[in-house]
């Protein structure tokens, strides 16, 4: 008898870790004899595109909703439910690995669960790959070694641990890459934002969170040039006003990180209750529409947990 289909799926506005995360751990699951497919719900940013045209790996079926595909899911890199499939209350959820908060995220029957507070899913799944005693295809690792590089910043994120280390390099030595020299290559890769419009760059890795009755965005872009990016700062301003006002956000937060040194400058708009929390939250002054956030690179780490707090 064949195993229902299954989704494997991460979050909206995919990264290189929430596709490869899907693409990772479906591979694992098909390999203990389940069902799955890989999907993302999104186009793959510049950074990904390098990653998947490295590898010569195919970039999964694109959908934001299940569409009737499958009855059962499962989610990697995310558990909120304004970052999952449109229609996730349709389906059964019954697998999550992630290393996010939990938050706005309930199931109706139990599932398995897995979530550590390291720098990347594919670090996680590096270990399932191991425990399970499954081997790694040498273009999934150099995929999942991608993944960490870049949600760890290349390991200078404050979000790193040693186990992202660990994994890294033992998928790097699969891969055959040196990841150092592959790592520095691939985040510039993905610092070119010259062709993208200011609408594009403010959706390209925006996530949504509820904290306490305000409705936060959050998007980050990566850069090696922080004051050529702000040189389009009214573009910008005038965009995520619209946003906010389209979609009541209370609160946009848009973090332009200079990668090389590891410092952050915040385009901040919003109510003034919400923004005078982002002040104090991060201990930071909000001058027009902007806030200096030196030594800030981790929206996850650095920014969520304190301004939920605040609120």
């Amino acid at each position: 008898m064949t195993e229902e289909k299954q989704l494997v799926v991460g979050h909206k506005n995919p990264d290189t870790d929430a596709v490869v995360a899907a693409i990772s751990y479906s591979y694992l699951q098909n390999q203990t004899g389940m069902n799955t497919e890989a999907v993302a719900q999104g186009e793959p940013n510049k950074e990904t595109k390098f990653v998947f045209n490295k590898f010569d790996y195919k970039y999964p079926r694109i959908t934001t909703a299940v569409n009737g595909d499958a009855k059962k899911v499962m989610l990697v890199d995310h558990n909120e439910k304004q970052q999952s499939f449109d229609d996730i209350d349709n389906v059964e959820v019954t697998h999550v690995v992630d290393h996010h908060r939990i938050a706005n995220f309930e199931t109706a029957l139990p599932l398995y669960y897995r979530a550590e507070p390291i720098g990347c899913t594919s670090t996680i799944l590096w270990e399932m790959y191991n425990e399970q005693d499954v081997e790694i295809p040498a273009k999934i690792a150099g995929l999942m070694a991608s993944a960490i590089i870049s949600d760890t910043l290349l390991l200078k994120s404050p979000t790193s641990t040693s186990k992202d280390e660990d994994a890294l390099k033992s998928l790097a030595k699969t891969a055959g890459i040196d990841y150092e020299a592959y790592g520095m290559e691939m985040l510039k890769a993905g610092t070119d934002l010259d062709d993208k419009s200011t609408q594009e760059l403010i959706d390209m890795d925006a996530k949504s969170f509820e904290m306490n009755g305000n409705n936060v965005r959050i998007a980050q872009v990566n850069t090696v040039d922080v004051d050529h990016t702000l040189e389009r700062e009214a573009e910008f301003v005038s965009d995520i006003k619209k946003e906010n006002q389209e979609n009541n956000y209370n609160l946009f937060v848009l973090l332009i990180t200079n990668i090389m040194t590891s410092d952050t400058t915040g385009v901040i708009i919003g109510d003034d209750n919400a923004v005078s929390t982002f002040e104090k939250a991060l201990n930071t002054k909000v001058s027009d529409n902007k806030a200096s956030l030196p030594g800030v690179v981790s929206r996850k780490k650095q920014i969520v947990p304190p301004l939920n707090g605040e609120f």
